[in-house]
Parts: C-alpha cells; structure tokens; sequence
C-alpha cells in the first residue's frame, strides 16, 4: 500500500505559504507506517514544536493501474474520505531553505490520519471542511482543485503503478495552522462526520 499526497493543489493554499502555484502536480509520498493507527488519538513528536494540520480530501484506489486514460481514471476510486496530512512544519521550512527532500517533516510515523470511508459518486463536487474545537478551521470544495481527481491519477500512474489499496491525497485548502496538545478536530464531509482526533 503507498500514501500519494499532493501538494499545492489549491491556489490560496499556496499563496498562504508563499509557495508558487504548481504548473503540474507536486507529488510526495508517506510510508504504510505513516497511517495513524488510531484516527481518534494524535500524539505531537517529541522532535517538532510546530506540528500543523492539513485537512485533505483522500480518495481510494480499488485496483491496479499503469499509465491510466482520463476517460477511465474515476473508475480507479472505491471510496472517498477526509484525512489531515500532519506536518511539522518547523522541520519543512528548515529542509526547503536547504533544498532538501521533507521526508522527516511529512511522513513520520503516525503523520496521515484516515476518516471513514463513503462512497464515491462520479460528477459530484466535494464540501468537506475541518472543526478545530468547535470552530471551522478549514473548508474546502474540490472544485476549486488546481488539478482534479482525473489527472492526479493518471499523472501519478504514469510514474508510479497504481495498485488496489493506495490512498491519494489530493491536497489542502487554505487555513493550515499549529496543533495544541488538548485540541479536538473533527472532519466533515458535507455535514457526515469521518473522524474526531484528539492531540496528545
């Protein structure tokens, strides 16, 4: 099983990091040990003092997959959710002003919360947003996607063979911030609630 993320995939998400916005997606990858083996309990990494969350669409793929067609991409998603892409953002931005890879930044252990699953419904423009202590943090719709779920599957399987199980990512809107030991969130998708985590 392999965890693709995608970065930068919503233009205001982008320019709040003062990122430019990507002319092709900007693919990075977490291990299987990066899923969060409880999605109810987040415990913060004793290396980070600055661990922020990412609320992000996740789609699942249901079978293998090389080189995919556009007319037959959505047909390689089983199931939708809402995940966050835990990032410990005072590593990122020491790493990027070096140029090196964020490996240790985006893909420890435990960095990729999982909601539940629903089904996924082709044509259909997805609502999601992300509760932090009762308070909407981030909301997010992916039309607004810079690249839609069509071409982040076909572009990631003409690198990579995509296989039943993979989780993609698909990126997050604006409105990233820090996590406080004591903090709750919660993701939605519409008004359907898919996780509830609690900080450590």
């Amino acid at each position: 099983m392999k965890i693709f993320c995608i970065g930068r995939n919503y233009i205001d998400h982008a320019k709040e990091l003062n990122n430019p916005v990507p002319s092709s997606p900007l693919i990075f990858m977490k291990p299987p040990t990066a899923l969060l083996k409880d999605p109810q309990v987040f415990y913060t990494p004793a290396f980070s003092e600055e661990v922020h969350y990412e609320i992000e669409v996740v789609l699942k793929m249901t079978k293998n997959g090389k080189s995919i067609q556009p007319a037959f991409a959505l047909d390689y998603i089983e199931a939708v959710t809402v995940g966050i892409d835990f990032t410990a953002r005072d590593l990122q931005s020491k790493l990027k002003t070096k140029g090196h890879p964020w490996e240790i930044a985006k893909a420890f252990d435990g960095s990729a919360l999982v909601g539940s699953w629903k089904e996924f419904e082709k044509g259909e423009n997805i609502d999601f947003r992300l509760e932090k202590n009762g308070e909407i943090a981030q909301k997010g719709n992916t039309s607004n996607l810079i690249f839609n779920f069509a071409h982040l599957i076909c572009y990631v399987s003409k690198y990579f063979t995509i296989q039943k199980g993979d989780l993609i990512y698909t990126g997050t809107p604006a409105g990233v911030g820090p996590v406080t030991i004591g903090d709750d969130l919660a993701g939605y998708i519409k008004n359907d609630q898919l996780f509830n985590c609690q900080i450590k």
